[in-house]
């Protein structure tokens, strides 16, 4: 007799079947862009209180079904497409990627690995490699995301356990790092210029987070491996896999010449390394910015991370195929970018619906005036410091459902928070540590976060059913775990008094 399934498992199991309902993420983006197109419409006539704190004008809104707007629709949907962020992130790395894969190079890698790492201990691994891939900006979507299935279906796991640890660390830790990012002095600099509404001469470091966010992966890592091996994984042991057996890594022993000719690829792909920190040494490499910085946003090394990633796997992955006799012409080479662009070909339909849908939304300023709404309805509660900081990281969660970027969101809110919370005597550097744990928990249950539709993808190679309840359902326990965990952990580490980051304090005025 068959035991009971539990409480959780039968609401996850809810979540799926229903989510599952819903129609294709392409179409579901689609019918979303004509919902707000006619709320736009509705909302637009309606005069607002709101100030939009990026033009200190009222905030308006912009209906999407005038004559000027659907002529400015037509003649720019090619421009919004091609300009949809992750859409270059993804298929330019996906050709370096898809070389590196398809010769073998990157499964000889990962069975050389799982011949020497213990099984108990992948999880783990996988959610540390997830973390540190932040400060490659968006790669580990492309990179991270789907190696994990692979790790754990050539180590005899279920590989949607796999993709859903590595989407966790990615993603929902995303604020969590033990090396620093360019998400520090991204979000630094909308704090400051929000608390030098009330202190002109306040100064914040970039990394006045960094010694929480380090602490922070000790638990994401340690929340991640118990719900993927606990919970995760064994909701997984009914769900088949009937993916493409092409596609899919085997596990066999690495022969002698495969050895030979990963390390000489392995090495190829070092060599490139070094010659690239050996060009960015100098204090006036042209890969640095004009303040000499390798990491700010407008160095030429930050904006290179795509290509570099296209570079350095297709590198080891041309070396590694020719030696191996995978290649025996070039031909073979291109075949296997080829290959790679189609398994993409969803992707690029899912995106294209969704760059039109996020386009609209951000023009008619509905996600601002969520946003502001928000925060102004917790500053009228004159909460205490410590439930305040509580609110704004559920405020936070919850905006993040239809917000995504985190950038944006910190642009509308910290305007409102970082002054106010100054008032109560609370730093903007332990405001900014609330609003980056909120920005991080629900990034991974939401079908409007951009690389979401990305994560499909990846688990449909294994099981051709998945949709979005299957995801939502497989990274619900992750978020929820995440959002109040690491709320607590943070008044924990508030209360202790351990230092947030560089030159960062607790209180204001800053003692």
């Amino acid at each position: 007799m068959s035991a009971k399934p539990t409480l959780l498992a039968r609401l996850l199991d809810w979540i799926e079947r229903n989510g599952n309902r819903l129609p294709d993420p392409a179409i579901l983006f689609f019918v979303l862009m004509l919902l707000i197109w006619i709320v736009s419409a509705v909302a637009a006539p309606i005069p607002l209180a709101e100030i939009d704190p990026r033009t200190g004008e009222p905030l308006q809104i912009q209906s999407q079904l005038t004559g000027p707007r659907l002529a400015e629709f037509l003649s720019s949907m090619v421009t919004v497409f091609i300009n949809f962020a992750p859409l270059g992130v993804v298929l330019v790395a996906m050709l370096g990627v898809g070389v590196a894969e398809h010769s073998g190079y990157i499964h000889v890698g990962l069975r050389k690995l799982l011949h020497v790492t213990p099984q108990r201990l992948l999880t783990p691994m996988l959610i540390v490699v997830a973390i540190v891939s932040h400060s490659a900006v968006d790669a580990g979507y492309v990179l991270v995301v789907p190696l994990g299935g692979v790790i754990f279906y050539a180590a005899g796991r279920h590989p949607l356990a796999g993709i859903a640890a590595a989407f966790a660390g990615v993603s929902g830790g995303f604020s969590a790092n033990f090396v620093p990012s360019s998400l520090d002095p991204l979000l630094q600099s909308f704090t400051m210029t929000a608390a030098q509404i009330l202190d002109p001469e306040i100064r914040l470091n970039p990394l006045n987070n960094y010694y929480f966010t380090s602490i922070s992966s000790l638990l994401i890592v340690g929340l991640g491996w118990f719900i993927t091996d606990r919970i995760v994984e064994p909701r997984l042991k009914g769900v088949a896999v009937d993916g493409d057996p092409a596609d899919l890594p085997v596990m066999e022993e690495v022969s002698a010449g495969e050895s030979r000719a990963f390390w000489i690829a392995s090495c190829a792909a070092l060599l490139g390394l070094v010659l690239m920190a050996i060009w960015a040494s100098p204090a006036d490499s042209a890969l640095r910015d004009d303040q000499g910085s390798l990491s700010s946003f407008t160095a030429p090394m930050m904006k290179s991370i795509v290509p570099l990633i296209f570079l350095l796997t297709l590198l080891p992955g041309v070396v590694f195929g020719y030696l191996s006799g995978t290649f025996a012409s070039s031909k073979d080479l291109i075949q296997t970018m080829a290959k790679a662009m189609h398994g993409m070909a969803y992707y690029i339909v899912m995106a294209f619906f969704c760059a039109l849908f996020i386009d609209a939304f951000g023009k008619s300023n509905l996600g601002a005036l969520m946003a502001i709404k928000g925060a102004g309805f917790l500053q009228q509660l004159a909460l205490p410091g410590g439930v305040t900081i509580l609110g704004i990281i559920l405020l936070t969660g919850f905006v993040n459902l239809f917000v995504g970027s985190a950038s944006a969101k910190w642009a509308l809110i910290s305007p409102i928070f970082v002054p106010m919370l100054m008032e109560l005597g609370i730093s903007p550097d332990l405001t900014q540590a609330a609003y980056r744990v909120g920005d991080s928990s629900t990034n991974i249950i939401t079908p409007l976060m951009p690389y979401f539709p990305l994560v499909v993808v990846f688990c449909q190679r294994y099981v051709k059913a998945t949709g979005i309840g299957t995801v939502v359902s497989m990274m619900l326990p992750f978020s929820i775990a995440f959002l109040v965990l690491w709320s607590l952990f943070l008044l924990v580490y508030w209360a202790a008094g351990v230092p947030l980051g560089l030159q960062a304090n607790y209180v204001y005025p800053f003692p």
